[in-house]
């Protein structure tokens, strides 16, 4: 199957696919290259959505010696939810994990005979885009994949790692992340550390992308303060509609702004409700709601999506990355034309990463 004329492609914030094939009982029984009910990507999902790339996150779930799940750590209440703080990571279980996430993202690439291709380029990416290539920014989210000490980014870098989210949700020796609490602001503790100053220094100058999603406040601010790069969030949504601590005030968003930066909207459902619940039903209509939301505030070169794919709940309208057209044609019924889909789709995405990477 090849992809759809009549929608641009879809250049994507954040996905969780590589996890969520190398996680026994999740992704076991599922390859990245046959079409699976399974999770959320697969390259005939992928073309049947006309989903062209995006950022493949290697994340370090909970240490299972740790003994901590999100599940068995939610505490619902009338009106919200709080889960308890994640613990950080040993940093040999995550610096592990790191290692054998880049190495299984870089096996698909090996094993796909020319259908997806970790990019490092501007250049790259746009070729993919042509060339009907799955393009995959390697990205890791959680700097404690790296180690404690900043310089071994570099390390990466010759890897081809090109993007990088401080935190995941929980603290580490860089930064501190926002743990899951609705409704509730994203103030939730302490800023960058020393070394997570460092290694804002040490992203600018090798140009690797700085992700500021699950970042708390204080931190977004110390980023803001110390980048001489657009300021960016794969992954996150409004929180005037929806105050979830993982999504970003208008303050926040008028930085991004006055930085041309981006915000990637998150399909999430527990990140797009008024309410803030995990209800499959939640309408497309809601993910349209954020995009109007963050084009007034950011403008139409300021916004992407940042999809969540294979790590969080779906809404059922858009069920998988084959749905990304009926998402496209909300879009078009509230009102965006071909121009501005082109810029939400991919354009948007490419100019932040041309300012961005070196």
């Amino acid at each position: 199957m090849t992809y759809r004329t009549d929608y641009p492609r879809i250049f994507d914030g954040h996905n969780d696919t590589v996890l969520n094939l190398s996680m026994k009982g999740r992704g076991r029984n599922r390859t990245f290259f046959e079409r699976s009910d399974i999770g959320h990507l697969d390259l005939p999902r992928a073309r049947e959505g006309n989903f062209g790339g995006g950022f493949f996150a290697c994340f370090a779930p909970p240490d299972p010696k740790g003994g901590w799940t999100e599940d068995d750590a939610l505490v619902q209440s009338e009106g919200g939810y709080v889960v308890t703080d994640s613990p950080a990571l040993r940093p040999e279980y995550a610096l592990m994990s790191a290692e054998r996430l880049t190495d299984k993202l870089f096996e698909l690439e090996a094993e796909s005979e020319g259908t997806l291709k970790v990019v490092r380029s501007v250049g790259e990416i746009e070729g993919c885009l042509a060339n009907e290539t799955i393009a995959a920014i390697l990205h890791f989210e959680g700097a404690e994949n790296l180690g404690d000490e900043p310089g071994s980014l570099e390390g990466f870098y010759r890897r081809g790692l090109r993007s990088l989210g401080f935190v995941w949700s929980r603290p580490n020796a860089y930064a501190n992340g926002v743990p899951f609490r609705f409704p509730a602001s994203p103030d939730t503790g302490a800023g960058l550390t020393e070394k997570g100053r460092e290694l804002v220094r040490e992203c600018n100058r090798l140009g690797v992308l700085i992700d500021l999603s699950h970042l708390n406040e204080r931190g977004f601010w110390d980023v803001a303060r110390l980048s001489d790069a657009p300021l960016v969030a794969t992954h996150s949504n409004a929180h005037a509609l929806c105050p979830s601590t993982r999504n970003l005030t208008d303050e926040q968003l008028a930085a991004i702004r006055d930085s041309d930066g981006i915000v990637g909207v998150n399909f999430a459902v527990g990140f797009l409700r008024k309410d803030g619940a995990y209800r499959k039903d939640t309408p497309l209509s809601v993910v349209v709601d954020h995009v109007d939301y963050l084009v007034e505030k950011l403008g139409i070169e300021r916004v992407g999506f940042g999809s969540d794919f294979d790590g969080a709940m779906m809404p059922i309208e858009l069920r998988d990355a084959s749905g990304l057209p009926r998402l496209m044609d909300a879009l078009r019924e509230r009102g965006y034309g071909d121009a501005e889909l082109g810029k939400l789709a991919h354009e948007n995405w490419l100019r932040v990463l041309r300012e961005t990477w070196k």
